[in-house]
């Protein structure tokens, strides 16, 4: 039996790290978790063959017609079939990691392959330094499409095996808690000729090895950073890349020079270098960008051509269909810089707003505010709103009150409340019945409270 598709974890459910900081531990929760490591492609529900052609009508003469199949599409319907992953044997509370590293090379060798999906995670890579490089080794000579290598994490500056570079199978990468090599001393030819999808976690690398990385993966569509151990910085030139999302991480500069097809570039919870220099992201040739977000006004300079928005807000982005913010709504000199980013992205039809909850309010804005600084035109294509983070409180409610009193082509408004409901719920809520709507074609608000 094939056991592509097939997860080694040597420890399943994730206990707190002694010594780590939250920032680590939800990047590990994050890198351990099913959002980020893709499904195997198999189902243990998909009918068989044979029951598919009994259903149809098919002749019920007892010849196997599946076995006289070519080999090539033998091996790659073999490929999908649902492997050892629910086996008790891989999910103990405590593991013998030597004795695992043992079992893992034993398997990985007497494999025929091929690999479709390889998922190698939670597990002490640095017991046994020497085994663990060969198995990249083992799993590319099987032609393995789609890989998880994800060190426990400790220590999370442990040297990735350069042997990884010798699987240009792949379509798909992650890698967690590992230091990237030195790419000056790899190969010439060293490429991943098919990689659609990169993602990083943890990873301590440098600014030149970083671009190695996308230098030769030539038809990446994909590229996500999560909380890079050191300051992320990145010139983008890329003719294939149509996603990329930096998160919990500190930014240096940002550019993104060429990237045509691009369509979607997002930031989560990034910081400024030290937390004070500000950031600067580029943005050059993009003209397919169609979703932003989730842009933190007052961390970063976004730069649109020559012109730095927080300062000049009269470049106009027309192709942005989708754009998230995240604002401190009682943090007033934030709030004032929101309207200039509102006016560059005068197309856009989905917002998302995530409210930020502050420590020390230094000012509301009312009304009137929105009213004078944002014209109406900067909302004419506006159709839906959400709100995340709501917390009721003043400033947030006259937001939502000028977008629902000047959308005039808003459908739909979603508020995701992030407040205990049995405390003042009424008073929070009272301000949306005094709404006078601009839409004929709205007909109620969406709330959504938080779970219990």
């Amino acid at each position: 039996m094939d056991l592509s598709g097939w997860r080694i974890a040597g420890i399943q459910h994730i206990r707190p790290f002694c010594g780590e900081d939250e920032g680590t531990n939800t990047a590990l929760e994050f890198a351990y978790g099913s959002l980020s490591l893709p499904q195997p492609p198999a189902t243990p529900d998909a009918p068989l063959a044979a029951a598919c052609a009994a259903w149809s009508g098919a002749p019920d003469d007892g010849v196997d017609r599946i076995s006289s199949l070519p080999d090539e599409i033998l091996r790659n319907v073999v490929s999908r079939l649902p492997g050892c992953r629910e086996n008790p044997l891989w999910r103990p509370g405590l593991v013998d990691t030597l004795g695992l590293t043992n079992d893992v090379s034993d398997i990985l060798a007497a494999h025929p392959g091929p690999f479709r999906c390889v998922q190698i995670t939670c597990c002490y890579l640095d017991m046994n330094r020497e085994k663990i490089k060969g198995w990249p080794k083992l799993v590319a000579d099987k032609g393995v499409q789609e890989l998880a290598f994800i060190n426990r994490p400790w220590p999370l500056d442990l040297p990735l095996p350069t042997t990884l570079f010798s699987c240009t199978s792949l379509t798909r990468l992650h890698i967690g808690a590992w230091k990237l090599p030195n790419t000056a001393t790899l190969p010439d030819a060293v490429a991943f000729p098919h990689l659609q999808e990169l993602f990083l976690t943890l990873i301590t690398m440098k600014d030149k090895d970083l671009a190695f990385l996308l230098e030769r993966s030539p038809v990446l569509e994909v590229l996500t950073i999560i909380a890079s151990q050191r300051d992320v910085r990145l010139c983008l030139a890329s003719r294939s890349l149509r996603c990329l999302q930096l998160g919990m991480s500190s930014l240096g500069d940002i550019t993104v020079a060429d990237a045509p097809r691009l369509e979607r570039f997002f930031l989560l919870m990034t910081r400024r270098i030290g937390g004070n220099k500000f950031s600067t992201i580029k943005i050059g040739n993009a003209p397919n960008l169609r979703m932003l977000g989730y842009w933190p006004p007052g961390q970063h300079e976004l730069q649109i051509g020559n012109t730095i928005m927080e300062v000049s807000p009269c470049t106009i982005i027309p192709s942005v269909k989708i754009l998230a913010l995240q604002v401190q709504f009682e943090v007033r000199n934030e709030v004032k810089t929101v309207p200039a980013f509102l006016k560059c992205f005068p197309n856009v039809e989905t917002l998302h707003i995530q409210s930020v909850k502050v420590n020390r309010p230094t000012g509301k804005v009312s009304l009137n505010f929105w009213q004078e600084a944002c014209p109406v035109e900067c909302l004419q294509h506006v159709k839906k709103l959400v709100m995340h983070g709501f917390r009721g409180n003043k400033s947030e409610h006259a937001f939502i009150k000028f977008i629902a009193e000047r959308a005039q082509a808003l459908k739909k408004m979603v508020i995701m409340i992030c407040f205990d409901t049995a405390n003042g719920f009424d008073a929070k809520m009272k301000p949306f019945t005094t709404i006078k709507w601009a839409s004929e074609d709205i007909k109620a608000i969406h709330f959504k409270l938080p779970p219990l």
